[in-house]
């Protein structure tokens, strides 16, 4: 079977790990300070902060949101997502309200998130699904047009998970004045076993995640810190010397990995643009996918997969709409965008492991029809 997703681990991590078991120190330390600086390096950005997971890191995001602007508001969210984008909302009691996918990117339809900004609304988070970036131009004319308009401007965090390695226009996500937060998780790009990133948009946000990360608590306060004041409670969400170890391994190689999902996502548009039954996301010229995964959408998903199965072709529709849940049962909304892809989206093999004689199996077996 062609998967859908593996593990990629540099053979320089067993050391680096073995290291890092062999210094006696585990926690928190030298590996997670170098592990933020080449990540500071890597994306141009110095405000960033590792933490144990990318949901911790949306966690903390809509926490810092939350305490800035007030728990009482709603924030505006896709619900084309993994529940781990979703979930940080209600964690921290405040009201999910949703706005459509867009069908030609499977993103969130900035038309209908310009209709539904009102003065209650605090935050907006977004994804950018599969790796492929929203449009933050547009983006931010929304925003602009809001202020006019409401007298407010929310906060965005972009849920960057698939997205290690994506840009828009040029600059790496997490690069355009809002908060974003990436996945290490095990079978991403970039994989420190399991961790995430935080980059905060300017220096006084980074302070406070910074603290909040670890109980509130200045781990620079020298010996005494427990006994300083601690004017704002915080989380356990910080990232370990044996995470950074793996990940500073991988951040050797996943530059030729995200080369190679390129590559296969090249030859997928080219071989599938014209296949009966099957519709191609859209591609535009002013940013650069990371493909994690390489979706379309399909009249007669079921029968797509299953023939696929066959094929010994792995595929998913990888995440489920998150307004069908009872936990979100209060959030309702009309999303007919969503309506017309949700049984139609899947995802195709994409990653460094298929090869070139997989990735024509995969054409063959999709063109041959289902």
């Amino acid at each position: 079977m062609i998967p859908l997703f593996k593990v990629a681990m540099s053979d320089k991590a067993a050391a680096l790990v073995g290291d890092v078991l062999d210094s006696g120190y585990i926690g928190q330390g030298a590996k997670v300070d170098a592990f933020e600086s080449a990540l500071a390096e890597r994306l141009d950005n110095p405000r960033v902060l590792t933490v144990n997971s990318a949901t911790s890191g949306l966690h903390l995001a809509l926490h810092l949101v939350a305490t800035e602007a007030g728990r009482d508001g709603e924030v505006l969210a896709t619900a084309l997502t993994c529940t781990a984008t979703n979930w940080p909302i209600l964690a921290n009691g405040m009201r999910i309200r949703w706005v459509d996918t867009d069908p030609a990117t499977l993103n969130m339809d900035l038309d209908d998130l310009a209709r539904k900004i009102t003065p209650s609304t605090r935050a907006i988070v977004l994804v950018h699904w599969g790796g492929y970036p929203v449009d933050l131009d547009r983006l931010r004319r929304v925003l602009d047009q809001a202020e006019r308009v409401h007298g407010v401007r929310p906060r965005v965090v972009e849920d960057c998970a698939d997205a290690w390695g994506a840009t828009y226009r040029g600059v790496a996500l997490g690069g355009h004045g809002n908060i974003a937060v990436y996945s290490f998780q095990a079978v991403k790009h970039l994989t420190s076993g399991d961790g995430g990133l935080i980059v905060l948009p300017d220096d006084e946000l980074l302070a406070r995640a910074r603290l909040l990360r670890w109980y509130g608590i200045d781990r620079d306060g020298g010996a005494a810190r427990f006994k300083n004041d601690i004017p704002e409670y915080g989380f356990k969400f910080n990232m370990n010397d044996i995470n950074a170890a793996i990940g500073l391994a991988n951040l050797e190689i996943v530059d030729d990995l995200l080369a190679r999902h390129r590559e296969n996502a090249a030859f997928y548009d080219t071989e599938l643009s014209d296949v009966d039954g099957l519709e191609l996301t859209e591609r535009a010229g002013d940013r650069d996918p990371s493909f994690w995964y390489y979706s379309v959408k399909v009249d007669g998903r079921d029968a797509f997969a299953r023939r696929l199965a066959e094929a010994r072709i792995a595929t998913s529709e990888v995440h489920h709409r998150n307004d069908t849940y009872t936990a979100t049962r209060g959030s309702q909304a009309l999303l007919p965008g969503l309506d017309a892809v949700a049984e139609r989206q899947i995802a195709l093999p994409v990653g460094w492991w298929v090869s070139d004689e997989d990735r024509a199996h995969i054409a063959k077996t999709v063109k041959a029809g289902w």
